[in-house]
Protein backbone atom coordinates (compact mmCIF):
# COMPACT_ATOMS: atom_id res chain seq x y z
CA UNK A 1 0.00 0.00 0.00
CA UNK A 2 1.13 3.44 -1.47
CA UNK A 3 2.64 5.66 2.35
CA UNK A 4 -0.28 8.27 1.01
CA UNK A 5 -2.53 5.76 1.46
CA UNK A 6 -1.15 4.77 4.74
CA UNK A 7 -1.20 8.12 6.17
CA UNK A 8 -4.60 9.06 4.77
CA UNK A 9 -5.91 5.60 6.58
CA UNK A 10 -3.67 6.10 9.84
CA UNK A 11 -4.74 9.97 10.17
CA UNK A 12 -8.47 9.37 9.36
CA UNK A 13 -8.80 6.87 12.21
CA UNK A 14 -6.92 9.62 14.49
CA UNK A 15 -9.55 12.10 13.24
CA UNK A 16 -12.44 9.44 13.42
CA UNK A 17 -12.01 8.03 17.13
CA UNK A 18 -10.77 11.34 18.97
CA UNK A 19 -13.26 13.21 20.55
CA UNK A 20 -12.66 15.89 23.03
CA UNK A 21 -10.04 18.15 20.60
CA UNK A 22 -6.70 18.23 19.81
CA UNK A 23 -4.78 16.94 23.75
CA UNK A 24 -7.38 13.92 23.38
CA UNK A 25 -6.00 12.97 20.63
CA UNK A 26 -2.40 12.69 20.99
CA UNK A 27 -2.23 9.16 22.56
CA UNK A 28 -3.95 7.66 19.64
CA UNK A 29 -1.40 10.02 17.64
CA UNK A 30 1.42 9.07 19.15
CA UNK A 31 0.24 5.29 18.60
CA UNK A 32 -0.17 5.47 15.14
CA UNK A 33 3.18 7.78 13.89
CA UNK A 34 5.34 6.75 16.50
CA UNK A 35 4.62 3.37 17.89
CA UNK A 36 2.74 1.84 14.57
CA UNK A 37 4.26 2.89 11.92
CA UNK A 38 7.63 4.37 13.15
CA UNK A 39 7.53 6.95 10.61
CA UNK A 40 8.99 9.90 13.54
CA UNK A 41 10.88 9.11 16.30
CA UNK A 42 9.41 10.30 20.07
CA UNK A 43 11.43 12.89 20.35
CA UNK A 44 10.62 14.30 17.04
CA UNK A 45 7.20 13.90 18.09
CA UNK A 46 7.53 15.87 21.12
CA UNK A 47 9.10 18.89 19.09
CA UNK A 48 5.87 18.21 16.49
CA UNK A 49 3.60 18.81 19.51
CA UNK A 50 5.93 21.77 20.14
CA UNK A 51 5.37 23.63 16.96
CA UNK A 52 1.58 22.64 16.49
CA UNK A 53 0.67 24.55 19.54
CA UNK A 54 2.50 27.67 18.45
CA UNK A 55 1.28 27.94 15.10
CA UNK A 56 -2.37 28.99 14.42
CA UNK A 57 -4.95 26.35 14.22
CA UNK A 58 -5.54 22.86 15.77
CA UNK A 59 -3.47 20.73 17.08
CA UNK A 60 -4.54 17.68 14.90
CA UNK A 61 -4.53 19.22 11.99
CA UNK A 62 -1.10 21.16 12.56
CA UNK A 63 0.26 17.60 13.52
CA UNK A 64 -1.14 16.02 10.55
CA UNK A 65 0.37 18.09 8.06
CA UNK A 66 3.85 18.11 9.87
CA UNK A 67 4.33 14.43 9.82
CA UNK A 68 3.06 14.16 6.27
CA UNK A 69 5.51 16.26 5.06
CA UNK A 70 8.14 15.06 7.13
CA UNK A 71 7.52 11.58 5.65
CA UNK A 72 6.01 12.37 1.71
CA UNK A 73 6.52 15.78 1.13
CA UNK A 74 3.66 18.23 -0.03
CA UNK A 75 1.39 15.06 -0.96
CA UNK A 76 2.24 13.71 2.18
CA UNK A 77 0.64 16.65 4.34
CA UNK A 78 -2.23 16.67 2.10
CA UNK A 79 -2.90 13.00 2.49
CA UNK A 80 -2.20 13.26 6.19
CA UNK A 81 -4.79 16.96 6.26
CA UNK A 82 -7.14 15.16 4.48
CA UNK A 83 -7.52 12.31 6.54
CA UNK A 84 -7.62 13.87 9.70
CA UNK A 85 -10.45 16.07 8.84
CA UNK A 86 -12.16 14.07 6.66
CA UNK A 87 -14.36 12.15 9.22
CA UNK A 88 -15.33 15.20 11.10
CA UNK A 89 -16.59 17.16 7.94
CA UNK A 90 -18.66 14.23 7.13
CA UNK A 91 -19.92 14.26 10.04
CA UNK A 92 -20.41 17.54 11.14
CA UNK A 93 -22.33 17.61 7.66
CA UNK A 94 -24.58 15.24 8.27
CA UNK A 95 -25.13 15.89 12.12
CA UNK A 96 -25.65 19.55 11.21
CA UNK A 97 -28.86 18.68 9.57
CA UNK A 98 -29.91 16.32 12.81
CA UNK A 99 -28.53 18.74 15.22
CA UNK A 100 -31.51 21.13 16.63
CA UNK A 101 -33.68 18.20 16.69
CA UNK A 102 -31.53 16.18 19.53
CA UNK A 103 -29.66 19.26 20.90
CA UNK A 104 -32.29 18.79 24.20
CA UNK A 105 -31.92 15.02 24.29
CA UNK A 106 -31.44 13.14 27.56
CA UNK A 107 -29.81 10.40 25.93
CA UNK A 108 -27.08 12.76 23.97
CA UNK A 109 -26.16 14.89 26.92
CA UNK A 110 -25.59 11.74 29.33
CA UNK A 111 -23.31 10.46 26.38
CA UNK A 112 -21.26 13.74 26.46
CA UNK A 113 -21.15 13.87 30.10
CA UNK A 114 -19.48 10.04 30.44
CA UNK A 115 -16.90 11.37 27.45
CA UNK A 116 -16.02 14.26 29.53
CA UNK A 117 -14.18 12.48 31.99
CA UNK A 118 -12.12 10.36 29.39
CA UNK A 119 -11.10 13.02 27.51
CA UNK A 120 -9.52 14.33 30.98
CA UNK A 121 -7.89 10.75 31.07
CA UNK A 122 -6.88 10.80 27.76
CA UNK A 123 -4.62 14.19 28.53
CA UNK A 124 -3.08 13.04 31.37
CA UNK A 125 -1.75 10.30 29.96
CA UNK A 126 -0.28 13.02 26.77
CA UNK A 127 0.84 15.15 29.75
CA UNK A 128 2.68 11.88 31.75
CA UNK A 129 3.83 10.34 28.30
CA UNK A 130 5.17 13.98 27.30
CA UNK A 131 6.87 14.64 30.84
CA UNK A 132 8.88 11.54 30.46
CA UNK A 133 10.37 12.65 27.05
CA UNK A 134 10.81 16.54 28.21
CA UNK A 135 11.96 16.30 31.56
CA UNK A 136 15.12 14.56 31.28
CA UNK A 137 17.64 17.32 33.30
CA UNK A 138 17.55 19.20 36.19
CA UNK A 139 17.37 22.15 33.49
CA UNK A 140 14.42 21.41 31.71
CA UNK A 141 12.78 20.34 35.37
CA UNK A 142 13.62 24.23 36.41
CA UNK A 143 12.65 25.81 33.29
CA UNK A 144 9.45 23.72 33.81
CA UNK A 145 8.33 25.17 37.34
CA UNK A 146 9.15 28.72 36.61
CA UNK A 147 6.98 28.44 33.69
CA UNK A 148 4.10 26.34 35.73
CA UNK A 149 4.32 29.01 38.45
CA UNK A 150 4.26 31.77 35.76
CA UNK A 151 1.40 30.49 34.40
CA UNK A 152 -0.38 29.79 37.86
CA UNK A 153 0.23 33.22 39.44
CA UNK A 154 0.61 36.20 37.02
CA UNK A 155 -1.76 34.23 34.18
CA UNK A 156 1.20 35.60 31.34
CA UNK A 157 0.32 35.10 28.07
CA UNK A 158 1.22 31.63 25.90
CA UNK A 159 3.27 33.37 24.00
CA UNK A 160 5.26 35.28 26.47
CA UNK A 161 5.63 31.93 28.28
CA UNK A 162 6.95 30.98 25.36
CA UNK A 163 9.19 33.43 24.54
CA UNK A 164 10.72 32.89 28.12
CA UNK A 165 10.79 29.50 27.84
CA UNK A 166 13.01 30.51 24.93
CA UNK A 167 15.20 32.08 26.96
CA UNK A 168 15.66 29.87 29.21
CA UNK A 169 16.38 27.67 27.30
CA UNK A 170 19.37 29.47 25.72
CA UNK A 171 20.74 30.72 29.01
CA UNK A 172 20.47 27.09 30.45
CA UNK A 173 21.44 25.28 27.69
CA UNK A 174 23.22 27.12 25.68
CA UNK A 175 25.44 29.89 27.73
CA UNK A 176 25.59 27.69 30.78
CA UNK A 177 26.40 23.99 29.17
CA UNK A 178 26.23 22.51 32.50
Amino acid sequence: MSILIEMFISFLKIGAFSFGGGYAMLPLIEREIVKSNNWISYKEFVDIIGISQMTPGPIAINSATFVGFKVAGILGSIAATLGVISFSFILVTIANHYIVKFKESYIMKAALAGMRPAMIGLIISVFLSLGRESYKDIKSVIIGFIIFGLLLTNKFHPIITILISGILGILLYGLLPI
